[in-house]
């Protein structure tokens, strides 16, 4: 003889929402949504006698894990358009669907923090959610087979919304891989990548290329709008990126922009650093002695590291600086404070030193 079916662990959607919502209760319990007011009309639902029910319900962090009586559900729930069941513990899409499915105008619908990752939702099941207009599933960890279904099923242009309301998605992003799957969104249009460990080696430069070049149907990252320009110059930093990467880690990516771009040659590495020293040749009693000089010293140290060539204490020196391209023949060097780099002084450039007068 067979063992009959053990009822579902945890608490119905309809025995919290019969408890919340009770006549001794609502509108007159504490705490959030404390003295609702529900004035009459069609919003309100017809077992209004026995449950006092608003069009917008939190049901949040309540224990629920399973849907309960779905006729009931139908009766109380006919005119409600949003409904957060966050921080629960509903584990299985069908039990989600029964519900869905039985209340007809719902437009809003927060799931997030709810152990979904493990439950496999069929199309049919997805297709409850046809009349959604905004679908929240923050830290549900659902996969990426669920997060297609459910977008074969949305409303055109409809996105999945994470707790700041943006069109973007939150997943388990652990390679790259992961990050192009996103091009199977077809609705997508944002991405943030925020927190996430695998683009904490790149610089930020490298990290914002190398994913607009990954995504080439997503119109603004992480707040800021792509332009065709940043695309182009994305993806030709992306060719260059991986040209010399072993073949097995070249990602399908890279060959689809070869032929776009072609194969392009490695920019040439330009220093852009100040020189910071310069040889230059010092003139001292008919003499002529080629010296590197460091730039970023004062006159007065100069003067100081020439002591010791021309046998002069620096009181006595006086120093002349000439630079032949420039129209204003010899400079005297009078500021000691001055750094050299300050007079352009580079490679080639003639020091004179003589004695002061006396």
């Amino acid at each position: 003889m067979e063992s009959e079916m053990e009822p579902p662990c945890g608490r119905s959607y309809m025995q919290v929402l019969c408890e919340k919502y009770s006549p001794e209760n609502f509108p007159y319990r504490r705490g959030p949504g404390a003295g609702v007011h529900v004035p009459p009309g069609p919003q309100v639902s017809p077992m209004k006698d026995r449950l006092n029910l608003p069009s917008i319900l939190v049901l949040n962090s309540c224990g629920i894990s399973h849907a309960g009586d779905e006729s009931e559900i139908a009766a109380f729930c006919s005119h409600v358009s949003e409904l957060d069941l966050s921080g629960n513990k509903l584990g299985d899409w069908q039990e989600v669907s029964k519900i869905v499915s039985n209340v007809p105008q719902l437009q809003f619908l927060n799931l997030s923090s709810n152990p979904l990752h493990a439950s496999v939702l069929e199309r049919e099941c997805a297709a409850t959610f046809s009349g959604i207009r905004k679908l929240v599933l923050n830290n549900c960890k659902v996969s990426w087979e669920t997060v297609h279904t459910l977008l074969l099923e949305l409303p055109d242009r409809v996105p999945l919304y994470t707790p700041h309301e943006y069109p973007a998605l939150s997943l388990g992003i652990s390679s790259w891989d992961d990050i192009e799957k996103l091009n199977t969104l077809p609705t997508l249009e944002e991405v943030r990548l925020l927190g996430i460990p695998l683009v904490e080696p790149y610089s930020t430069e490298e990290r914002r290329k190398l994913t607009i070049a990954r995504l080439p149907s997503v119109s603004k990252l992480n707040g800021s709008v792509v332009t065709e320009g940043e695309r182009e110059d994305s993806e030709r930093f992306f060719v260059r990126y991986y040209m010399n990467v072993p073949k097995e880690e070249v990602p399908l990516r890279y060959q689809e922009l070869v032929r776009k771009y072609g194969k392009l040659e490695p920019l040439a590495e330009v220093d852009l650093r100040p020189q910071n020293q310069a040889s230059v040749d010092l003139h001292y009693e008919e003499k002529v002695q080629k010296i590197s000089v460091r730039l970023d010293q004062t006159v007065a140290e100069f003067k100081k590291q020439l002591k010791a060539v021309v046998q002069l204490p620096t009181s006595n020196m006086r120093l002349y600086y000439l630079d032949h391209e420039t129209p204003f023949g010899l400079e005297e060097m009078k500021f000691s404070t001055r750094a050299l780099h300050s007079y352009n002084v580079r490679d080639g450039v003639k020091f004179f030193v003589e004695p002061k007068m006396k």
